[in-house]
């Protein structure tokens, strides 16, 4: 999951009830630890403080795994071969390296191997 599913879930925006399924599901999650950082952000920016620490306090029901020298060279790799933003790199390649699916709002990562984007 992106942050922008994570956002638009714990945010109860639109598109919540399709990124709920992925969320809410059995099946093991993956967060990149700059996720935390993107997602407290908008939260905190758009409803509250308090809102923001519920939002970390989900995410942490999933593997949060830190970026480390390899991830980040994975990375860059990944944003030179595609054109994603750092973040966006970040949180790809920590989906790759886990062998996880990118589940993703974001149309930057249309078509690309592993991610599926809900519109």
């Amino acid at each position: 999951m992106d942050s922008s599913g994570w956002i638009e879930y714990l945010a109860e925006r639109p598109r919540a009830d399709a990124f709920a399924e992925y969320i809410e599901g059995r099946e093991a999650q993956i967060v990149a630890s700059i996720q935390l950082y993107e997602v407290y952000k908008v939260v905190r920016r758009d409803l509250s403080e308090e809102r923001a620490i519920e939002a970390v306090a989900v995410m942490h029901r999933a593997r949060v795994v830190a970026l480390d020298e390899s991830l980040a060279i994975e990375a860059s790799d990944l944003s030179l071969a595609h054109s994603l933003a750092m973040a966006d790199a970040i949180v790809y390649a920590t989906a790759l390296r886990g062998g996880a699916t990118l589940i993703t709002g974001e149309t930057d990562f249309d078509g690309l191997p592993r991610a599926v984007l809900i519109r």
